[in-house]
């Protein structure tokens, strides 16, 4: 490599002068650490320092969890063939629909009963679909929301809509926003991290762990269950860590050069913080992935012996420990378009259904028996439901007008099932609750009022929900 002209070359120092540079660079991180990052760090104006690092914020109100993982079901799962059986459909299959049904695409406007049997489960009776035995074993742990409904018809208009808290890109994730408020209590990982399939991203890919406008330090990291965690973070073998240090020595000074012929420039700061955050992650990213001193028995747990399980069950696994180790929202996809069955309905459902079941009922025990699960909110959803009628014969189409999540541990009652659909499944009918209904909810859940978590962008005042309507839906607290 071109070695850089001597004036910008760091200049050999003793050991004082070393000590004194190395807390304001990438080489300090470490040292930094050790003498205790807020005293080695901190900034002269709190209030701006606040904004590009993750230490720990204090909530706005007294806590009922500490963090959050979203298993986000892309797709659409379908309500009245998985939490919200609908005898109706059977009574009236092949029949045509009412009017008031909103149909489009290739909908016969027949009605189609659900091919799948449901049954009661654990002391709640909370009734699941056959497709979900494993979840039923931990039925008394959640509270299932029938009612939800949204603004759009299509995926990527709906998936930002529940990531984001608007149809349109550009906004920040839900995941970025509690990671703006709360911090992370790990400085060595992001406080947000992004787990897709590593074969399939999602539809829109980055854009459903964006972080938007807010600082870039809150964005979504998105990390990998099986190899290299993240790309581009190990070093290469062709350059040694001595050179890689005075590489990161350089760029550090260059940086702080910068930002103080600069100081209007708030980017600039996000951005070495990024890079501080990069390092540190280097030494501990790949430790999060390592499995290695995971038992067998929790292995099998996860799944993780069988084929059609390994892959979410590692995403599952990973997510457990990620909160465990200290970051706040942990965002887990299935695979792309998973639960998308306009046609083949029945085979789509049990195939997505047998890779998902047994690793989330594994996430939820293993939780539990930690003593995370507390502490720890799980959040099962998709974009939108399904139609009860036939598309293609055999499949259904997108939904906007009600869909099913549920949600478990952190401050949520389990065991309960909140709201109802009509009787054919359409349309919320019975205390409906709102997508930003829903992140008000995550957010009082985390100690944050969704409409005190402000951020000002441009002339504006920025909140996730964008709505002072918004409630938190007190019924499936504990």
């Amino acid at each position: 490599m071109t070695q850089p002209p001597a004036s910008v070359r760091p200049a050999m120092f003793d050991r004082r002068r070393l000590l004194f540079q190395c807390g304001g660079g990438l080489a300090g991180i470490a040292l930094a650490s050790l003498l205790g990052r807020d005293e080695a760090l901190a900034a002269p104006q709190e209030t701006k320092r606040a904004l590009y690092d993750l230490t720990p914020k204090p909530p706005q109100f007294a806590p009922r969890a500490r963090s959050v993982i979203c298993l986000f079901m892309q797709g659409g799962p379908s309500q009245m063939d998985l939490f919200d059986p609908k005898p109706a459909l059977a009574k009236y299959d092949g029949q045509q629909a009412p009017t008031s049904i909103e149909t489009f695409g290739q909908n016969n406007g027949l009605m189609l009963a659900s091919p799948f049997k449901f049954a009661k489960h654990g002391q709640s009776g909370l009734e699941f679909s056959e497709l979900l035995p494993n979840l039923g074993r931990v039925a008394d742990e959640l509270a299932v929301v029938r009612s939800l409904y949204t603004n759009h018809n299509n995926h990527i208009p709906a998936q930002l809509m529940l990531n984001t808290g608007r149809i349109f890109g550009g906004r920040p994730s839900i995941g970025s926003w509690i990671g703006y408020g709360l911090g992370s209590e790990n400085q060595n990982l992001p406080a947000y991290v992004a787990l897709p399939n590593p074969a399939s991203l999602p539809v829109d890919g980055a854009r459903n762990w964006t972080g938007g406008w807010l600082p870039p330090i809150y964005q979504g990291t998105q990390l990998s269950a099986e190899g290299t965690p993240i790309f581009d973070l190990a070093r290469p073998a062709s350059i040694t860590a001595d050179r890689q240090r005075a590489n990161l020595d350089l760029l550090a000074t260059l940086n702080r050069k910068h930002l103080a012929a600069h100081p209007a420039l708030p980017e600039l700061e996000a951005r070495i913080a990024n890079y501080e955050l990069a390092a540190r992650m280097q030494l501990s990213a790949a430790e999060q992935v390592d499995i290695s001193n995971e038992t067998e028995a929790t292995r099998r747990l996860y799944g993780l012996e069988e084929k059609e399980t390994k892959g979410y069950g590692l995403r599952c696994l990973l997510a457990r420990r990620l909160v465990e180790s200290g970051v706040r929202f942990v965002h887990v996809f299935t695979n792309t378009q998973a639960w998308d069955q306009h046609s083949g309905l029945k085979t789509g459902l049990e195939r997505v259904c047998r890779e998902v079941d047994l690793p989330i009922a594994g996430l939820l025990t293993d939780l539990k028996r930690r003593g995370l699960l507390e502490t720890t909110l799980v959040l099962f959803a998709g974009e939108f439901g399904r139609l009860p009628i036939a598309q293609n014969r055999d499949g259904r189409d997108h939904n906007r007008h009600a869909f099913t999540i549920w949600m478990a541990g952190g401050g949520v009652r389990g065991g309960i099932a909140y709201g109802e659909t009509d009787e054919l499944g359409y349309a919320a009918a019975v205390d409906r609750v709102s997508v930003s209904d829903l992140q008000a909810t995550i957010l009082h859940l985390v100690g944050l009022d969704h409409r005190k978590l402000v951020f000002q962008h441009g002339n504006r005042a920025e909140t996730l929900t964008d709505v002072n309507e918004a409630r938190v839906v007190k019924e499936v607290l504990a």
